[in-house]
Parts: structure tokens; C-alpha cells; sequence
């Protein structure tokens, strides 16, 4: 027969071990739920995370794909003439009567501008003289995306153009007239210019044609005593002029293109003048020339 102490002893030993295995219970049961917690938290947060950067992913390649490339239309002309044939041989002699070959400007790419000059000295003795000039400028505009279409940029320096002839240096009496059928559009501006050989008249004629610009400046002068001659019959053959070399152009580019009523001219095909170099300024005649004979 046991002591009551060892049984007292025994029933102690036997409930702490049965605590223990009930802690161990505990904790073992514990620890699943514990995991299970932290793989869903764990698994749904790096669903969510693909799922955003997959969504952006695909988000920014529909955006990209949607976003078409910047595009401008296309330039109509492609080349230039030679400035120097884009007038008639006829229409020279009207023109600048006693003139000789054209005298071609320089330009660093002849496909986007090029220009040529005439001058004449028709001497009448102790009449005194008639001096002429004439040039006739083109200046090409090729299409580009941050620059806009050869047409637009065309019609910017096509109304700079007639802004420069406008406020020319010491012109007087200055006016300015739309001209029809020739390209698609067209002003004339002229006025007269004092200098120390005489009086000129000035004609500029500016054109666009598709996108390109041609400037032709003409003026005349009575030299020595020689009568002044007449603004309108000046205009009259700067405007002649103009349409040949739109014709030119036109003709360069294997005609198309809208060249307007260019007449019946077919000048050999091949900016301003202050695009090309060369021939910029009127040039003053000789000393001599205005001395009577």
C-alpha cells in the first residue's frame, strides 16, 4: 500500500504532464493557423503586385501602340529649275534689253534654293541711259515634323517676303496689289528708290507655288538725263516674268503640282534673293554709264 505522500507526490507528476501535453496540443494547433495566415497574406500580396505591373505593362503597351508616329504631308515639289533658264530668252529682251547671260547665284544646295541676275545699260548718247535689273530668286521647303509641312513653311517666308519688300530702306510711294493666276498666291509690291545715279522704280513680285517661293525683283532707272520709266510697264513685265518661272518650276517637277495660269511659257527646266547669295542687292550702274556720251 502506497503512502499518502507518494500518491499525493504521483497525482502531481501526472497533471503536470498532462498540462505539458495540453501546452504541446496548443501550440501545435497554433502553428498551422499561423502559417496558413502568412502563405495567404504572403500569396496575395505578390498576386497583387504582378497584377498591378502586369496591368501598368499592359497599360503603357496599348498606350504606345495607340499613339501613332508624328507624320506631315509630303513636300509636292522636289526640285528646282535653273534659276538662270526659268525666264524666257524672249521675255529677257523685254526685260533687260541690252543684258547678257544671267549671272547665277551661289547656294549651298541647289535642289532648295538658287537664284540668277540680268542687269542692262541701254546707252543713248547725250540722251543719257536706261539702266535695268532683274532677279529672279527660288527658295524650296522640304516637309518635317517639328517643322510643319513644306506648304506651311512656304506661306510663312511667303508673307516675310512681302512684309521685307514693304518696309525696303528709303522707299517711297510703296504699294501692294494681289496677282491672279500665277501660283497660288501672289503680291506685288513696288515704290520708288532714290539713289545717287537716279530714280528708280522698284517692282518685287513674290509667289508661291506649292511649296516653294519664288522672289523676282525688277527695277528701272533714267539715267543721265534719260526719262524715268514707267511703274505700270515695268509691273507689267515682272508679273510676265513671275509666271514663266512658275511655269519652270512646275515644269521641273514634271508638271505637277498647281502652277496657276503659267500662259503658254515652257522656259527650259532645270530664295529670295536674299537666300542666295550673290545676288541680294541691286547693283548700281558704272560711273561712266551715267555720263553723257
Amino acid at each position: 500500500m502506497q503512502r499518502p505522500a507518494q500518491r499525493d507526490q504521483g497525482d502531481q507528476r501526472a497533471k503536470r504532464r498532462g498540462r505539458g501535453r495540453g501546452r504541446v496540443l496548443v501550440c501545435a494547433a497554433a502553428v498551422p493557423v499561423a502559417l496558413i495566415v502568412a502563405g495567404c497574406s504572403s500569396d496575395s500580396g505578390s498576386g497583387s503586385g504582378d497584377a498591378d505591373s502586369g496591368g501598368k505593362s499592359a497599360d503603357t503597351a496599348a498606350s504606345a501602340s495607340a499613339s501613332p508616329s508624328p507624320t506631315v504631308q509630303a513636300a509636292v515639289y522636289k526640285s528646282l529649275p535653273k534659276a538662270c533658264g526659268a525666264v524666257t530668252k524672249k521675255t529677257l529682251g523685254e526685260l533687260v534689253p541690252k543684258g547678257k547671260s544671267g549671272k547665277e547665284g551661289t547656294a549651298d544646295d541647289a535642289g532648295t534654293r538658287a537664284s540668277c541676275s540680268w542687269s542692262s545699260l541701254d546707252n543713248n548718247g547725250v540722251k543719257g541711259s536706261q539702266f535695268r535689273w532683274l532677279n529672279v530668286s527660288m527658295l524650296r521647303f522640304e516637309s518635317d515634323t517639328s517643322r510643319g509641312s513644306g506648304e506651311e513653311q512656304a506661306q510663312k517666308y511667303y508673307d516675310k517676303q512681302i512684309q521685307d519688300a514693304q518696309s525696303s530702306a528709303g522707299a517711297k510711294n510703296t504699294k501692294s496689289k494681289p496677282v491672279s493666276g500665277t501660283g497660288d498666291a501672289a503680291t506685288t509690291v513696288t515704290y520708288d528708290l532714290k539713289k545717287k545715279e537716279g530714280s528708280f522704280k522698284q517692282q518685287t513680285v513674290v509667289t508661291r507655288v506649292e511649296n516653294v517661293v519664288i522672289t523676282l525683283d525688277y527695277n528701272g532707272a533714267g539715267l543721265a538725263g534719260e526719262k524715268t520709266p514707267s511703274a505700270a510697264s515695268l509691273t507689267k513685265l515682272a508679273e510676265k516674268a513671275t509666271k514663266e518661272a512658275v511655269a519652270a518650276v512646275s515644269a521641273a517637277n514634271g508638271g505637277g503640282g498647281t502652277g496657276g495660269d503659267a500662259g503658254a511659257a515652257s522656259p527650259t527646266p532645270s530664295s529670295s534673293a536674299s537666300a542666295s547669295k550673290g545676288a541680294s542687292k541691286s547693283p548700281s550702274p558704272s560711273p561712266s554709264a551715267s555720263k553723257k556720251s
